[in-house]
C-alpha cells in the first residue's frame, strides 16, 4: 500500500524486451536502500516487485497485462520516474490510500502556469470518469493529487512547485500519457451499492 507521497525522481538505465514482458532496471539510490528481493515499490504509480538489486539500482519484471493497462510500454533507457516505497504500517498517511494498481491512462492536455503554481488538465477514460469528484483525490503517474475540476472527458489539477521540481509532471507537456488510479474507496461502494440493489425494484 501506497499513499502517493513521491519520494524520489528515478531514472530507467536499462530496458530488456522479453516476447510477452520486459525487465527494467531502475536507479533509485534512496527507494533501493534496504531494498530486498520481492519487495514492492511503486514506479509511477504501478507497483512493481523487486527481482534484484545492486547499488543504487534495481531490476523489475513488466508483464503485457501491466504494459497493456498502464504507460510504463512508453519509458526507454533515461525516462524519468516516479519512485516511492510501500507505507509503514502506523507511518502518517500524508496523501490517499493508493494500491499501484493503474485503472487507465490519460493524457496531458493542457498546461497553464500562474505565479505560485501550475494547472494541468488530463484527459479522462469514460468508464473512469464516475469515480473523480471535484476535490476528491487521484493518482496521476504515483503522485497523489486533488482534483480541481471534473468533467465528463477530464480533470485538472494544480501543481505547487514542489510537485514540479521532484516529479515528473514538472517534465511532462501535452500529449504524454499519465497513468491514472481512482480512489478505491469510490469503487467499493459503488460494489457494496450494486449489491443491495433489488432487480425491479423502482423505489
Amino acid at each position: 500500500m501506497f499513499t502517493g507521497i513521491v519520494e524520489e525522481l528515478g531514472e530507467i538505465t536499462a530496458v530488456e524486451t522479453l516476447d510477452d514482458a520486459c525487465r527494467f532496471r531502475l536507479r533509485g539510490p534512496l527507494v533501493t536502500e534496504g531494498a530486498q528481493h520481492g519487495d514492492s515499490i511503486a514506479v509511477n504509480g504501478v507497483c512493481l516487485t523487486v527481482v534484484d538489486h545492486e547499488g543504487d539500482e534495481f531490476t523489475a519484471d513488466v508483464m503485457a497485462e501491466t504494459l497493456n493497462r498502464s504507460s510504463l510500454g512508453v519509458l526507454t533507457t533515461g525516462s524519468r520516474v516516479n519512485l516511492e516505497r510501500p507505507t509503514a504500517v502506523g507511518a502518517r498517511l500524508g496523501g490517499h490510500i493508493v494500491q499501484g494498481h493503474v485503472d487507465g491512462t490519460g493524457e496531458i492536455l493542457e498546461r497553464k502556469p500562474s505565479e505560485h503554481w501550475e494547472l494541468v488538465k488530463i484527459s479522462l477514460p469514460a468508464d473512469l470518469a464516475r469515480y473523480v469528484v471535484e476535490k476528491g483525490s487521484i493518482t496521476v503517474d504515483g503522485i497523489s493529487l486533488t482534483v480541481v475540476d471534473a468533467g465528463p472527458d477530464f480533470f485538472t489539477v494544480s501543481l505547487i512547485p514542489t510537485t514540479l521540481a521532484l516529479t515528473t509532471l514538472g517534465l511532462k507537456q501535452p500529449g504524454d500519457p499519465v497513468n491514472l488510479e481512482v480512489d478505491v474507496i469510490a469503487k467499493y461502494v459503488e460494489r457494496l451499492l450494486g449489491a443491495r440493489a433489488v432487480p425491479g425494484d423502482t423505489k
